[in-house]
């Protein structure tokens, strides 16, 4: 091949890929004519994001896209087989969030068909349960069997990880005073007897040994998760209830599920199935944070072995002052309370800023928590040492 024929090819592809960008036929300047798949995948495109005529008084087709889908159940569902034939799944999760959210195509998502040709995601599945009260039961089954799939994979993702983490973090919890050789801290028994440095030989002689304890049925902390079920924090009530069904597996730990609006419902006893947990959340409505915190505050009878998450954006319906005493006794019983914007891979939602600040002034710095993260947080806060927050300005 000559150097003129590739360069030839490479600007063909160049023409190619900023007509499928500008998806506006001849008059977008490229003059590139798309054929076969090229055309199929533009075809999907301009369905969604349709094209628009220019305003300059001539009719130029300027290329512009906007939506331009119909409502109709087997387009639709056409299309979303379409677009899973031609994109790879991350695309198809955007494209199809943005035919949901920006064309109000939620009510087709009450007919079974249509859930068998979509992408399951966190997103979708948020999307399910806020339509879980208007769904007709024909289709609460399909779509039961759509936010199991999602859970299950989430479970397979998670699941391993967060057991080892936290049983390494229950472990060293339970601190013992004459340890076996295997079981000693080292870092904390060497911390423990500097005073008893000696110079002339460079070492540290150990009076007093700490080792790390084995995780037994006495050894065992309270976990309380108290979730925002408001509409903004869909994803998170989702990745919520995946860690609420796995740390209830673990034998160490006693969890509590609390899901909150304006009321406050304790979803404990379904734990054993996140997806129960999932059906038996209400998406959308008002926030009472302080209620949700006065009815956990009550469950809490050891409070210095006992973990507080509160996962919300902070915008407080309730009683603001109240809420913030209510940390502040927690915190002052023993209670370790961390208090998370977000529990998703978007990074910081928006949030109430004034009660972010409050709460960091009582040492309970609120902070958006990746899945990945949550582990590492959960851990820390079993061992009482500083938590691993992220900076906050890389997730805006």
């Amino acid at each position: 091949m000559t150097r003129t024929t590739t360069t030839r090819d490479d600007e063909a592809e160049r023409l190619r890929r900023w007509r499928l960008v500008l998806g506006g036929g001849a008059a977008d300047g490229t003059g590139h004519e798309l054929r076969g798949r090229d055309a199929a995948m533009d075809g999907a495109l301009t369905a969604l994001y349709g094209r628009q005529k220019g305003t300059d008084g001539q009719g130029t087709d300027r290329g512009r896209r906007t939506a331009g889908l119909g409502a109709s159940a087997p387009a639709v569902a056409r299309w979303l087989g379409d677009i899973r034939t031609y994109f790879p799944s991350s695309v198809v999760q955007v494209m199809q969030r943005d035919a949901i959210d920006r064309l109000g195509l939620s009510a087709l998502l009450l007919e079974p068909e249509m859930l068998e040709a979509v992408e399951a995601d966190v997103h979708l599945v948020g999307t399910l349960l806020s339509l879980n009260r208007v769904m007709p039961e024909t289709t609460k089954e399909t779509a039961r069997a759509v936010v199991r799939k999602v859970v299950e994979q989430l479970e397979k993702k998670l699941a391993t990880r967060t057991r080892a983490t936290l049983g390494g973090a229950l472990d060293r919890s339970a601190r013992i005073s004459r340890p076996r050789h295997r079981d000693i801290d080292w870092d904390r028994t060497i911390r423990a007897n500097l005073k008893n440095y000696l110079p002339e030989h460079r070492t540290v002689v150990p009076e007093r040994l700490i080792g790390h304890g084995r995780t037994a049925q006495s050894v065992k902390k309270d976990v309380v998760l108290c979730i925002d079920q408001s509409g903004s924090m869909a994803a998170s009530v989702v990745y919520a209830s995946v860690f609420g069904a796995v740390l209830a597996s673990m034998r160490a730990l006693d969890t509590r599920l609390v899901v909150f609006d304006t009321a406050v419902v304790d979803l404990t006893d379904q734990l054993d199935d996140p997806v129960d947990v999932l059906f038996g959340t209400q998406l959308g409505g008002g926030t009472d944070i302080n209620r949700a915190l006065a009815y956990c505050q009550s469950r809490i009878t050891r409070p210095t072995e006992t973990v507080v998450v509160l996962i919300s954006d902070l915008y407080e319906g309730g009683i603001r002052d109240e809420m913030l005493k209510r940390v502040a006794a927690m915190k002052a019983s023993g209670v370790q309370f961390v208090t998370l914007l977000a529990l998703s891979d978007e990074g910081a939602p928006a949030y109430d800023r004034d009660h972010a600040a409050a709460l960091a002034a009582l040492g309970a710095p609120a902070f958006a928590c990746t899945p990945d993260l949550f582990p590492d947080v959960m851990a820390a806060a079993l061992e009482k040492r500083p938590l691993p927050i992220p900076d906050m300005a890389e997730q805006r």
